[in-house]
């Protein structure tokens, strides 16, 4: 990770972390490097989720990429993965999308895309960084016609749900499904999309008034997806997050299906269906290792990547795959698009699960999920820093270790996105996991806690 860039963009408390003043030389400095290589004036596709701030942010960003001779095409309130299918469908040279995901409404953030639709790579990133570290940078000066010019795409919204749909192949008519938005950017596509599939679906969550995203709903606050689909009879509940680019699952006995049971369904699936490209899905270290039992007994291969959904389709890319992503929803399917897609994502497990004839429950449980619990500890910028090395911590880490032993395994890591600690713990015992995760949570918290 960069000084700015995490593992998902440049991510901060709006106005206050991210600065109008970021984001505009952001805007300048993204419009430079990602268009050096190109022979024509730059053009640039902006989206945006529904939080308070974004409108403040797109306009400053907007402002940056004009200036120095960028067009600009804003594609308004959209699922981020719209975003990556637009630049190469209007062959842009790059695409940003204003949003903090699952985050809070208070944070806001920067994603960029490259010309192919894919998240930026370290190098591209750490161009960028370095021409917002250079105070002295001297921007190029365009005036009269060479100013950007700014112009709205009416129809991205349905153009998007058009694109999602050549992906189906069937329908689901006759299932009754429950579709959470996180009053996020699904909100303006989820319910054309399901009623086109011809699902019985009840879309809630989707008044977005800029400060309720992620507000006790979406993909990261299930409990009340599981309530609806408990008390109406529901076959499945669908739950995305502020900007759709992930996507969960509640069966229809209100339990949760994680991204590592999705992956898996849908890699069994597509194994079945002679679409599996390498014989191959993409995790993170993070992955269950319940995935990786399920995974072995059907011979399919397992590629592991550090978290984050931008090494995951590195790796996807390198080996030729087509199925990969995380726990936490973020899948990518790349047959279809080159980032993660909560609703095409939804929309593959769903036509699975259709046309297999079982319930939610039964297409869950192709993997036997271990025990595993996750602490997360608010450290000092110091501590997220020092974690890797800290000789006291690896030693807490290493004695938690032989504890566990084979039957079990720890990964502690600098959140991408946020200043925590996360401490990971799998094992068949779930006591064990969760005094030994607290054993490791609390000596980072005495020494770097914030």
């Amino acid at each position: 990770m960069g000084k700015y860039f995490g593992t998902d963009g440049i991510r901060g408390i709006a106005n206050t972390d991210l600065t109008n003043e970021l984001a505009f030389r952001t805007g300048r400095a993204a419009a430079l490097v990602l268009s050096e290589a190109c022979a024509h004036k730059p053009l640039i596709l902006i989206g945006k989720d529904t939080r308070i701030s974004s409108d403040m942010l797109e306009a400053a960003m907007t402002a940056g990429f004009c200036s120095v001779g960028a067009g600009v095409v804003s594609l308004g309130v959209i699922p981020t993965p719209a975003v990556a299918y637009f630049v190469k469908k209007l062959s842009a040279d790059a695409g940003v999308v204003i949003s903090a995901s699952h985050n809070s409404m208070e944070y806001n953030g920067i994603k960029l895309f490259n010309s192919e639709g894919r998240k930026l790579s370290d190098e591209i990133e750490a161009k960028i960084e370095a021409i917002l570290d250079d105070k002295e940078f001297e921007f190029p000066v365009v005036s009269g016609a060479d100013v950007g010019k700014v112009r709205v795409y009416a129809d991205a919204k349905k153009e998007y749900v058009d694109f999602l749909m050549t992906a189906a192949d069937g329908s689901l008519s006759g299932m009754k499904i429950a579709v959470d938005c996180a009053n996020g950017s699904a909100s303006g596509t989820a319910g054309e999309l399901f009623g086109r599939l011809g699902a019985d679906a009840y879309v809630f969550s989707n008044t977005p008034d800029g400060t309720n995203i992620n507000d006790k709903c979406g993909s990261t606050h299930l409990e009340a997806l599981k309530a609806v689909v408990k008390e109406g009879g529901y076959d499945v509940g669908v739950a995305f997050d502020g900007d759709a680019d992930r996507v969960l699952m509640v069966d229809e006995c209100g339990e949760e299906i994680d991204g590592d049971r999705i992956i898996a369904g849908l890699a069994l699936d597509m194994k079945k269906n002679g679409t599996l490209k390498g014989n191959a899905a993409v995790v993170t270290i993070m992955t269950n290792m319940g995935f990786f039992k399920r995974m072995e007994a059907d011979g399919i291969d397992v590629v592991k990547t550090k978290v984050g959904d931008r090494y995951v389709i590195e790796a996807m890319l390198e080996g030729g795959y087509n199925i990969g992503g995380e726990q936490s929803g973020h899948i990518i399917l790349s047959d279809y698009n080159t980032t993660g897609d909560g609703e095409l994502s939804a929309l593959r497990w769903l036509l699975a699960l259709k046309k297999q004839n079982i319930r939610a429950s039964e297409f869950a449980s192709v993997m036997k999920k271990f025990p595993q619990t996750i602490k997360n500890v608010r450290v000092t910028p110091e501590g997220k820093k020092a974690i890797d090395s800290d000789p006291d911590i690896q030693t807490v880490i290493a004695k938690v270790n032989d504890a566990l032993g084979d039957t079990g395994r720890t990964v502690v890591r600098a959140s991408g996105t946020e200043a925590l600690i996360r401490v990971m713990l799998e094992g068949e015992d779930t006591d064990m996991i969760e005094k030994l995760a607290d054993e490791i949570a609390g000596a980072i918290k005495d020494k770097y806690g914030a």
